[in-house]
């Protein structure tokens, strides 16, 4: 059975008239008060933007990028990005809007943009970064079969483009997972 119809959703790659939209779900999903209704909220962690126009532009501009769009009943619910990165392939932006997580949405959508990376891009690993405090989050992509690698890289501090840190202790932890 296809999980995606049977759930009503679509699958697509975005476009530019799918920007607006596409900001307004991942501020949505990390950000401010509406974000607390799901559980992927960053706002105890960093305040201010989560990304912006021109940093979802370049995601679907980006010849080795996709960012998967994810449509129920003509509204955009979901999204990730796709970047082809020659022997693995980096999952990024990835949103859920914060009415329907907890549902097995996301589920669904880690496995499609796993499926597409394995086999349009055939590349044998799927690498993303995480906020490394984000235990709940790491946990939830652990049983997904994401393993962490303690490599870790520096958040960006002073680079308001990815938000106002609430704390100094953050940094992004490498996951990796086989998908051969």
């Amino acid at each position: 059975m296809d999980t995606a119809a049977a759930t009503g959703m679509t699958f697509r790659d975005a476009t530019d008239a799918d920007v607006d939209a596409l900001v307004e779900l991942i501020e949505s999903a990390y950000r401010g008060d509406s974000s607390r209704t799901g559980w992927t909220t960053e706002a105890d962690i960093l305040e201010g933007q989560r990304t912006d126009p021109e940093g979802v532009l370049a995601v679907i501009k980006s010849p080795d990028s996709r960012l998967l769009t994810v449509e129920r009943d003509g509204a955009v619910v979901a999204c990730c990005q796709l970047e082809h990165r020659g022997d693995h392939a980096y999952f990024g932006m990835f949103a859920v809007s914060p009415t329907l997580q907890g549902g097995g949405l996301g589920k669904v959508i880690i496995a499609e943009a796993e499926r597409h990376a394995y086999e349009i891009w055939g590349v044998a690993e799927m690498h993303m970064t995480v906020i490394s405090v984000r235990d709940d989050l790491i946990a939830w992509y652990e049983r997904r079969g994401y393993r962490r690698t303690g490599k870790m890289t520096p958040f960006p501090y002073g680079d308001e483009r990815f938000g106002i840190p609430q704390r100094d202790d953050l940094q992004f932890e490498l996951l990796v997972k086989p998908l051969a």
